[in-house]
């Protein structure tokens, strides 16, 4: 794989943690519960880590990295504020949408893991998924414990 390949792949990871991020900090805001929303903050600032990470690595390989959110993760923030106009906004729903958009960056990095990435790269991408799978495994953990209140 050559370097601007690989740059294209990182820069599709950046997007999806930026996507991440702006989730997370959406998600923070209509929570009602203030430990779901200090948890979905801290998500966040990981998410920002994360992208920060990337951005360094398409600048050491001589590209130009990836500064916002995927148009696809807009029209799902677009979408679930639709939907939640129309349902509410309880805690569960707004869980439910934060383990959606965790579905969809684990796809992401399973794609980029797909490829042949160099070494370096690619233990700093396998390290960046499993991050990414303790965020879904918390939220799902978070869902499950809102729902059984209710």
């Amino acid at each position: 794989m050559d370097n601007k390949d690989t740059i294209s792949v990182l820069n599709d990871l950046i997007e999806t943690s930026k996507d991440g991020e702006k989730g997370f900090r959406e998600c923070a805001e209509d929570l009602k519960n203030p430990q779901l929303k200090t948890t979905m903050n801290q998500r966040a600032q990981d998410c920002a880590t994360a992208s920060a990470e990337l951005q360094q690595l398409v600048r050491t390989l001589g590209g130009d990295p990836e500064t916002s959110t995927s148009t696809a993760g807009d029209m799902h923030r677009r979408w679930v504020d639709l939907k939640t106009k129309v349902t509410g906004k309880d805690d569960e729903s707004i869980l439910n949408e934060c383990e959606r958009g965790e579905d969809v960056a684990l796809k992401s990095y399973r794609k980029a893991l797909e490829k042949d990435l160099p070494m370096d790269v690619r233990s700093v991408v396998e390290r960046q998924m499993q991050g990414v799978q303790r965020n879904h495994d918390e939220v799902k953990a978070l869902r499950d414990a809102e729902r059984a209140r209710s």
